[in-house]
């Protein structure tokens, strides 16, 4: 099979390589998955990269990924199963990350097979295409536990999505009209129609607009850009409202290059103790399937419909990469094998 292969942590451009490599066999509890569509994400560019190096003694590898094959979000059909295999069988359409790691952990989906356990994937809803169902997975799961924790049971909120045009965001505020919420989306110039075809009731451009100086108390705050300071954040909140920051290293351009964003974050969970407008964090508060399987009812029903931005064949990883880190996407990149 024919599969993007990286031997060493670098640019992308230069550390990429397409080779003919081996199908892989499913162990028991996996299931061998033809992939038709594979999505683009800022892990991937940390895991090719090797940025922050805290992450290759998180299980990504010293010197190289321990898995060759980049690539963790994908859609496919099943062409096999392992041993102990009960929720899927061979011609099922199926879609999810590929591992249930850590995202800085290559998952092998850019290549035309990959084997994933049952338990991260379900299957594909049939109103959307593969290379839809590929944008959702990684992005879905993160607007969706942020967004269920904090609006679920309050409909009607009035909330702020920062960075709204990317892959969480485009998510998010889908998600968040479902729920019933009033969305204000910030992103650039360019993205202020487009937030607001996907449901937002006021598109806001960052490069014009201080969105910190809001006529109207906000309930929550979504950062997906992460480039508000907490301080600025805060004068939009209401008496009881949140600040949910997702985290973004911007392709190493804040520096932070042995640990990231780690100190920042756990700082913040120990100043969550403090400060009523940061939420203390839940981890594993839902299964990847779960997660999946919530997102893949959303889709059926009409109130999610994922965006693709742009789609690339399988030899040009490097160039839609290099198109992420350019910031002009709105919804999510695709490979195709």
């Amino acid at each position: 099979m024919r599969a993007i292969v990286q031997d060493r942590y670098g640019d992308p451009d230069e550390v990429l390589q397409i080779r003919e490599v081996d199908i892989p066999s499913p162990a028991p509890g996996e299931v061998l998955v033809r992939v038709r569509a594979a999505s683009v994400n800022p892990d991937v560019w940390h895991a090719i990269s090797g940025y922050p190096r805290v992450m290759r003694l998180m299980g990504a590898g010293l010197k190289r990924q321990k898995q060759p094959i980049p690539g963790l979000d994908m859609a496919g059909v099943v062409t096999a199963v392992g041993h102990d295999v009960t929720d899927f069988r061979p011609g099922d359409a199926v879609f999810g990350e590929t591992h249930d790691q850590i995202q800085w952990i290559n998952g092998g989906a850019y290549a035309e097979y990959v084997c994933v356990p049952q338990h991260v994937l379900a299957l594909k809803p049939g109103n959307i295409s593969f290379e839809q169902a590929a944008t959702v997975p990684t992005a879905g799961i993160i607007a969706l536990v942020n967004l269920q924790k904090h609006i679920w049971e309050k409909p009607g909120q009035r909330i702020v999505i920062n960075g709204a045009a990317g892959g969480v965001g485009s998510i998010a505020i889908q998600l968040a009209k479902a729920n019933g919420a009033y969305v204000i989306g910030v992103d650039h110039t360019t993205k202020l129609d487009y937030m607001r075809s996907l449901g937002a009731d006021k598109a806001m451009d960052y490069t014009q607009e201080d969105v910190t100086e809001l006529e109207q108390a906000i309930d929550l705050l979504i950062d997906v850009a992460s480039t508000l300071s907490l301080s600025s954040a805060k004068r939009m909140l209401k008496p009881d409202g949140l600040i949910v920051i997702i985290g973004h290293d911007h392709y190493g351009a804040k520096g932070r290059r042995t640990l990231g964003g780690i100190p920042y974050f756990l700082g913040l969970m120990l100043w969550a103790r403090f400060d009523r407008h940061l939420p203390w964090p839940s981890f594993g508060s839902m299964e990847k399937r779960d997660a999946m399987e919530a997102l893949r009812g959303m889709i059926e029903s009409g109130a999610l419909n994922p965006v693709v931005a742009r789609t690339f064949p399988l030899s040009e990883v490097p160039t839609a990469i290099r198109y992420l880190q350019e910031g002009q996407a709105c919804g999510r990149i695709v490979i195709v094998p």
